[in-house]
């Protein structure tokens, strides 16, 4: 085994299957290992005063499933609910929780050295949830760390059990 034989070895032993999915004009990419399943996009029975992103529940096989939806989570206009629009269900942080996206694109495959690290902004814009960008057959992918993101501050409704 040559040299670049070995490197192409540890390259693919880092690399990670991401699922794509669309957000407006923008395409984002989370771990595979955290999708349990990907769903129509259903109503929600809705939670007084919970925060906008958070749509609602669903019952999903007797478990209730918290759905926010990424589009208003993220500020990115409106929320058109197509044909199109899916709930992915995630299992992060020791939770179920489900997302609403407007479309998903496919399955790919990323080696760390693939992923770049996002540009840095000023404080007020929360990039903790971005892994990093990630160019893919010419198009640019911004990879998410999901777990991240749901665990943030503001999610404490997905994020702890309620207290009796």
């Amino acid at each position: 085994m040559d040299l670049s034989d070995a490197t192409a070895a540890v390259s693919a032993a880092a690399a990670g299957e991401f699922l794509t999915f669309r957000l407006g004009e923008e395409e984002y990419a989370i771990d595979i290992l955290k999708v349990q399943e990907i769903r129509g996009y259903e109503q929600v029975t809705r939670i007084a005063n919970a925060p906008a992103f958070i749509k609602g529940v669903i019952n999903l096989r007797g478990t209730i499933v918290p759905i926010v939806d990424l589009r208003i989570k993220f500020n990115l206009g409106e929320p058109a609910y197509t044909p199109f629009t899916v709930v992915i269900i995630l299992n992060v942080a020791r939770r179920v929780v489900g997302v609403v996206v407007d479309s998903v694109s496919e399955v790919i495959r990323l080696a760390d050295a693939e992923i770049r690290p996002a540009p840095e902004f000023c404080a007020s814009i929360d990039t903790g949830f971005i892994r990093g960008l990630a160019s893919q057959e010419g198009r640019l992918v911004i990879v998410a760390d999901i777990e991240a993101l749901m665990s943030g501050r503001d999610m404490e409704l997905v994020d702890e059990p309620a207290s009796a």
